[in-house]
Parts: structure tokens; C-alpha cells; sequence
């Protein structure tokens, strides 16, 4: 199976279609009028169809079982054809995509397999995924080619070159991946007035993404949060509560964390741990969807 267990769970919706398409207008008559030897084909195949939808990943072997919170299966006759429509919704790490689509091609097969003793020429076509929504998937088309991050670490050891830095680099390596440009990127020792003058530096030179990495610790040295809290215009406490929610499913002393996040002007500052592992989670945990704000703020000023 794909390792899914970076991901955060989010609302995923998935539509999928089914076309089963008959030789007469005597089989859909008899569809209609609930005259099918073997019973009611919507009905049966609509029970087949939730079935196949909940049992998918014990048929698919690298699909994940997952909590199914919502399936509706609809029909809609069109000529000598039934169009089979199934929605499926989850609160989970992955889609339901292939849910929703064994969903549709069990109801198409049961239908099939009701259908055939009275018409010969019964055929199962087109199923396919029609829509889906949900995850980061909905988020990987929006660019952001203007925005410039600039990462500072704080830390004594690094500033003083007695260890290498991971987690800065870390940052610059996931940024870049997320088509994000690192155009600063410095080391600044743990004092509360060096940090407070390096993110007054870099928030006047218009960099809208700033990023501190150690010092959010509970370590009398670890006073990121106390040098930057005074500068921030407009706290924002859920994208910090959403990092540490990320990293407490992971490790227990996430919640241990003292990160804040907020603006400067138009410049968003995030508070990231110290660790490589940190880092990484907390970005996971954040991006891209965090990026949503830039937007929020140009609307806001036009």
C-alpha cells in the first residue's frame, strides 16, 4: 500500500458513473414497471452497489480501508440506457475514488446479471470517475510564482558553527517543491533581540513568507514565540493548533510546542520546531493549504 500516513484527514467526495445499456424498449418497460423475474433491479442493485462500495478494499488489495460516511446511488433512463450515478463522501488521509467506482460497477453488474434472462443484448459501458474533491490535490493547480519565503534558524550551536543545520534546509527543500523560491535564508543565535530585529529586517524588504525554525521549545534559551508575539499584527492561532494536531498523532510532546503564526504587514510569519522531523511534519501539516491567505489578503485589498 502508498504510506498515506503524511496525510491529514479531509472531506473527500468522489462521483462515479455507470452505463447499462439494454437492446429493447421491452427491458426498460419492464425495469420501470418492476417486472423483472429476478425483483426489483434499482433496488437490488442499489443494495449490491453499497455493498461494493464498503467492500472495495478487500477487493482492491492496495486500496486502504477507510470510514465510508455517505453513498448515494441514483438512475436516470435515458433511451435504452440507465445511467448509474455514485456519490461517496469520507473524512479520511485518502480519496474514495475507487470506492465510488466499484460502487457503480457492482450496480452495473448486478443489473446485468438481472436483466439478462429477459434481453440478450445487455451491455455495461463507460464507467468512469466523474468528479472528485478533497485533500491537496484541489490545491496543486494554484501557483503562487510572485511569492518569495525566507527561512532564518535560531539557534547558538548553528550561529557559532559548532553543528550543521538540517532543519532550515529541510524547509528550503520542501518549500522549493512546493514552486516556492527561498530567496533569504539565515542563521541568528537564540536572543530574543537578534530574532525581533532579523524578522523586522526581513519583513520590510516585502518577503511574504518568513519562516523561523527552533526556539519554539520549552528551554529558558527557546524565546522565538517571545520575540515575535509583540510584532504580529494578526494572530492566527489555528495554523499552529492545526501543526500541533498533525504532530501529536505522531509524537506525544508535539503539544509541548510554543510556535505562533501571524502577519507582519503582508508578511506571514511561522514559527517552526527546531528538529529536521519537525519541520517536515509541520509543513506537511500546513502546506499548501496555508498559502490559501495570500489570496484572502489580495482579495482583501482590492
Amino acid at each position: 500500500m502508498v504510506d498515506i500516513t503524511k496525510k491529514s484527514s479531509t472531506l473527500r467526495v468522489a462521483i462515479a458513473t455507470a452505463t447499462v445499456k439494454v437492446s429493447r424498449q421491452e427491458t426498460i418497460d419492464a425495469i420501470l414497471q418492476r417486472k423483472i423475474p429476478k425483483g426489483d433491479v434499482f433496488e437490488f442493485a442499489r443494495a449490491a452497489g453499497l455493498f461494493g462500495v464498503k467492500r472495495t478494499s478487500d477487493m482492491i488489495p492496495d486500496c486502504h480501508p477507510l470510514p465510508i460516511e455517505y453513498t448515494s446511488i441514483s438512475y436516470e433512463i435515458k433511451e435504452l440506457s440507465v445511467l448509474i450515478t455514485v456519490e461517496v463522501h469520507t473524512v479520511y488521509k485518502t480519496g474514495v475514488e475507487v470506492e465510488a467506482m466499484h460502487g457503480a460497477s457492482v450496480t452495473a453488474l448486478t443489473m446485468y446479471d438481472m436483466l439478462k434472462p429477459i434481453d440478450k443484448g445487455v451491455e455495461i459501458q463507460n464507467i468512469r470517475l466523474l468528479e472528485k474533491s478533497g485533500g491537496k490535490s484541489d490545491l496543486k493547480n494554484s501557483k503562487f510564482p510572485d511569492l518569495q519565503a525566507a527561512v532564518v534558524v535560531c539557534s547558538d550551536t548553528i550561529f557559532n558553527k559548532q553543528a550543521e543545520d538540517s532543519s532550515g534546509k529541510a524547509i528550503i527543500a520542501r518549500l522549493e517543491h512546493l514552486g516556492i523560491r527561498t530567496a533569504i535564508y539565515e542563521v541568528v543565535p537564540d536572543e530574543l533581540e537578534a530574532i525581533r530585529a532579523k524578522a523586522i529586517e526581513i519583513a520590510g524588504q516585502n518577503h511574504q513568507l518568513l519562516l523561523f525554525t527552533g526556539g519554539t521549545g520549552l528551554s529558558p534559551r527557546d524565546v522565538t514565540p517571545e520575540a515575535l508575539a509583540p510584532l504580529i499584527d494578526r494572530q492566527i492561532p489555528g495554523i499552529m493548533e492545526t501543526a500541533r494536531r498533525y504532530g501529536q498523532e505522531r509524537m506525544p510532546y508535539a503539544m509541548l510546542s510554543r510556535g505562533i503564526a501571524g502577519f507582519i504587514g503582508e508578511t506571514l510569519i511561522l514559527t517552526l520546531p527546531g528538529s529536521k522531523k519537525g519541520v517536515e511534519e509541520s509543513i506537511d501539516a500546513l502546506f499548501p493549504q496555508v498559502l490559501h491567505l495570500f489570496k484572502v489578503n489580495k482579495g482583501q485589498k482590492h
